[in-house]
């Protein structure tokens, strides 16, 4: 099997600088720094209620970063949409992140971007996902549009969307075992078809 990183055409040393950068983010992510007094988008939860569902928040590289628990998910979107002083009402991207190999429990967060087309501003909202219970519920009441997205981190890291409307694999095979992007989904493997390997299955095998 052919590791990933050779496929890339990475060498040893590529890689080396690339962990070294990687590992130095995430620490670096670890030390938080916004609250009421710097975040505006703190401040309305913490004055909604959600003070105590919030894990952490930073700001990294000029962009805002919220931690939250995911049992009230939807609420916290909500809030953070409808109040005049954030007005966060697109969400440009939801994906998951699997950390599994990094020492941080727990393993999974469904990330949302959001961006707010009044004040022309984005923040990211991470809600955190355990490997043991890898459910969240839909986001779908508060953007429909977030369906299509929540079907595809279903189908790639097998975390399921309470109340959504039509669960079900996006880009896999119905069939298929596993979820691909896992970090312990197994590389390579499978055979891969071209014109010169594949033949009639309908006919007897001639060897």
């Amino acid at each position: 099997m052919i590791d990933t990183d050779v496929r890339l055409g990475l060498s040893g040393s590529d890689l080396a600088i690339r962990d070294r950068t990687f590992q130095a983010d995430v620490a670096r992510l670890d030390d938080y720094n916004l609250d009421v007094n710097n975040s505006t988008e703190f401040r309305v939860l913490a004055d909604g209620g959600y003070a105590s569902e919030i894990v952490g928040a930073k700001r990294f590289r000029e962009e805002d970063f919220i931690v939250v628990r995911k049992e009230r998910i939807v609420d916290i979107l909500t809030v953070l949409r409808d109040d005049p002083a954030t007005r966060y009402d697109l969400v440009s991207d939801i994906f998951g992140l699997d950390l599994l190999g990094f020492e941080r429990e727990p393993r999974f967060e469904v990330i949302y971007s959001l961006y707010s087309l009044t004040h022309k501003k984005r923040i990211v909202i991470k809600a955190q996902v355990d490997e043991d219970d890898p459910t969240i519920d839909t986001a779908s009441e508060v953007w429909m549009a977030v369906e299509w997205a929540e079907r595809e981190i279903f189908d790639m890291f097998g975390i399921e969307f309470n109340g959504h409307n039509d669960l079900r694999r996006i880009l896999m095979p119905d069939d298929w075992v596993g979820h691909p992007l896992r970090k312990d989904f197994p590389l390579g493997g499978e055979e891969v078809e071209f014109s010169h390997n594949v033949r009639d299955r309908s006919e007897p095998s001639t060897a």
